[in-house]
Order: structure tokens, then sequence, then C-alpha cells
């Protein structure tokens, strides 16, 4: 599939910024299940330096400075990238099995995946999650159909609310409430596995949506979105990673496009800075997810966006 992805996000300040640092995941992931065959950052006001680097986890990152007062930033991301749909795994070894695996033993081989064991920013390690997790991880049970259910029993037993939380809500929280959006489902879902041993990472990305029957795609109204990588080793060697999205209770498809991995929302923000001024500020955000075949979208007004 070939999708383009814009993704504008505005900010006005008051009283104006007058220097600032920002540093953005914007550019998708180019790998064997999707490649970028175009990407364009654009930045108002021009930056007075932008740079472009990858992070230990793989993921592109820009990195701007501003010089110059300035009382709005708009910065626009616009991607093209051909999906393919990923093949599903054919078989998962038990879950005690990995657990098992990532524990440190002596003169064990060291696998990159177990980073993904340990707490992050936004997941504590916490009984609260385990408790949530026994319920789909029965005893040799296949890792990946216990994934599966748990991804099923929160997208069943969890209200997508967007004013229930903010990107600051701990995931804690959001498991007590039973509400939330894609992001705290991410959250909760790695704070399931990673309380049993399981390496798991948050992946943030975008998702094709299709508008209601009678009604025209609108510019600006689809959202960044976040799902979840569960690690499948193997019997020798690394393993692979299996997504899963808890929001949608389904697998990922070609009708997704990820844009970076890390250990939570932390380490993928889109946007992230520090300014000097503008100490009130309001945020907009678009996003347009259009199918190639589709004419090009026409940006229109931002509208407000919470992932």
């Amino acid at each position: 599939m070939l999708l383009r992805v814009v993704h504008e996000t505005c900010y006005d300040y008051s009283p104006p910024v007058k220097t600032a640092q920002h540093m953005a995941h914007l550019k998708p992931q180019h790998n064997a299940l999707q490649q970028v065959l175009s990407h364009q950052l654009r930045i108002n006001p021009s930056p007075v330096q932008q740079t472009e680097t990858t992070d230990v986890y793989g993921n592109t990152r820009a990195f701007f400075s501003l010089a110059g007062a300035h009382d709005e930033l708009m910065v626009v991301a616009d991607s093209v990238v051909a999906t393919t749909a990923p093949a599903a795994p054919e078989s998962s070894p038990a879950w005690e099995v990995v657990r098992e695996r990532m524990r440190y033993h002596r003169g064990a081989a060291w696998d990159p995946a177990s980073e993904f064991v340990f707490a992050s920013p936004y997941v504590p390690r916490h009984d609260n999650f385990l408790d949530y997790a026994r319920a789909s991880f029965a005893p040799q049970r296949p890792l990946l159909e216990a994934a599966q259910d748990l991804m099923s029993r929160i997208h069943a037993d969890f209200v997508y609310e967007t004013e229930a939380t903010d990107v600051s809500t701990p995931a804690l929280e959001a498991l007590e409430m039973r509400k939330g959006v894609c992001q705290d489902f991410a959250h909760i879902m790695l704070g399931c596995l990673r309380s049993l041993g399981l390496p798991a990472r948050y992946v943030s990305g975008y998702l094709l949506t299709s508008p209601l029957p009678g009604h025209e795609r609108l510019v600006g109204a689809d959202a960044s979105h976040a799902w979840v990588s569960v690690y499948l080793p193997e019997a020798d060697g690394p393993g692979v990673w299996a997504d899963l999205d808890p929001t949608n209770d389904r697998a990922p498809g070609e009708d997704y496009v990820t844009l970076a991995t890390g250990r939570d929302y932390a380490d993928v923000s889109p946007m992230r800075g520090v300014i000097h001024g503008g100490a009130n500020h309001t945020l907009k955000v678009a996003v347009t997810v259009t199918p190639m075949e589709s004419p090009a979208p026409t940006m229109a007004p931002t509208s407000g966006e919470q992932t």
C-alpha cells in the first residue's frame, strides 16, 4: 500500500519565544516492511541550525534551533511510504520459556531485547499490572497467543475516551480508571507484559482510518497512533517482534505506518523542546493519512489531537 502522511504541528506563543531548541521524531522508519519514498520537514520560522541523526533504537530524529523571537512555530512532516503487511508468526514458545531466556544467566548470550523487560519512565513495574495480566497467561500458553488474549481483554475492558487522560497520565492511573487513549492502552499492555518478565516495546505511528459511510475523508481528521510490539525469540539467534494494537484489537497490517519504537512514549514523542519565553502557548495538531490512489490532500486549518 502506498500512503502519504502529513503531520502538521502548530504552536502559538504569548509572549513570543526568544530562542528555542527542538527534537522531533517525525520521519517514518525505513525497513523491510515499509520504505520511505520521500520525506520533507518544513519548519517556519526557518531554523538557524537543523540536523538529522539516528537514536539508540534506530529511529530518525531531527534537531533544530531557532534564534529569533517568534510567536508561532509551524512544523509540517510530509512523507510518502510504501507498506507491506507483515507475515503472521507461525508459532511462539511458551511464555515461561521466554521469561527464563530473558533472565540473566552467567555465561548466557546477550539478547538486545532484554532491555525492554525493565521499567521505563512511563511504565513502572507494579503488581497491579501483574494482577491484570495473569488471566491471559496460563501455564505453558504460547506467548503470542497469550499476548493476543491480553490485547483483546484490554480492548474489551477499557473505554476509549479522549478527555479521560492527557499525555502525562500515569499508566497505573489509566489502568485503575479503565479509560484512556491509544497511548494509555499501549503503556498498560507494556506494563502487563514486563511485569511477567517479557520484553515489549512501544511503537508510535499512524493508522489509515476510513470515513463514515457517505462522508468524505477530512484533511487533518486523523491522529498519530500507538501500539505494542512483543518479542518472540527463536530457538537459536535473535527473534522477531510481533506488533499488537490493543486500541483496535488487531495486528497492524499494511494500513499502519511505523514512525518510531522505544521503551515508551518518552523515547519517541513527536516533538519536544526547550524554549526561552512563551510562558503561555496553545498547540494544534492535524494528521492526514491518504492512500496515494486518492487525490493529494489540500491542507486545511489544524485540529486538536491527543495521542
